[in-house]
């Protein structure tokens, strides 16, 4: 259909004489049935504060994911490394809770993990439908040079930061990752680590 037919089909007479102002209204309204826009087009997410996470998530996870690769593994995997390390052993669920995803998602991490001989999985005593995971030998040693990648990616990461910025950054999105998970359904309870962290959140006097 061309231009002026499509203006036609709109209601809009762009052949009819017209004053000034009228004849700026229809260039108007022809933008707007055209499916144009007179607003200069800005960069997508130039004041999203999600867009900005993702770009800094994208990147961290970029920088990390180079380095996991020497090791074999994969971005995310680490995760589950380092929350074993930590803990010992944990269950399914508890892991799960920890890292706020579903159980089947970090089912399947484990499965993959268990294939590379980082972790292994057994059955509770006195009830099997109960599976603790924990760090094999490798696993604790991949789980030690887990630990010097972030490190240097934590240190690129806040490079430009101070310590109160540095608090008060992992404060805020801590926050915004419980709002996001209990949304998907996928939130957990508050873990020892979380607590300890929030309390030292308030020693440093961060606001709520």
């Amino acid at each position: 259909m061309q231009f002026q037919d499509r203006l036609a089909a709109a209601g809009i007479n762009s052949g009819a004489p017209v004053g000034d102002k009228q004849k700026r209204d229809h260039q108007d309204e022809a933008a707007a049935v055209l499916g144009h826009t007179s607003k200069k087009m800005r960069p997508p997410g130039v004041r999203s504060v999600g867009w900005a996470l993702v770009q800094a998530a994208r990147l961290h996870r970029a920088r990390t994911g180079d380095r996991l690769a020497k090791l074999g593994l994969f971005a995310g995997q680490e995760q589950v490394v380092q929350a074993l390390a930590a803990a010992g052993t944990m269950t399914m669920g508890d892991l799960a809770a920890l890292l706020r995803v579903r159980p089947p998602t970090a089912s399947k991490t484990v499965t993959r993990l268990a294939a590379l001989g980082i972790v292994e999985r057994r059955a509770e005593s006195g009830d099997g439908r109960v599976v603790r995971v924990q760090l094999t030998e490798a696993g604790m040693a991949k789980a030690e040079a887990i630990e010097r990648i972030q490190e240097e990616v934590e240190a690129e990461l806040l490079d430009h930061l101070d310590k109160t910025d540095r608090r008060r950054l992992r404060k805020l999105l801590r926050k915004a990752a419980r709002g996001l998970a209990e949304a998907a359904g996928a939130s957990g309870q508050v873990t020892e680590a979380d607590a300890e962290i929030e309390a030292e959140d308030e020693t440093e006097g961060l606001p709520a």
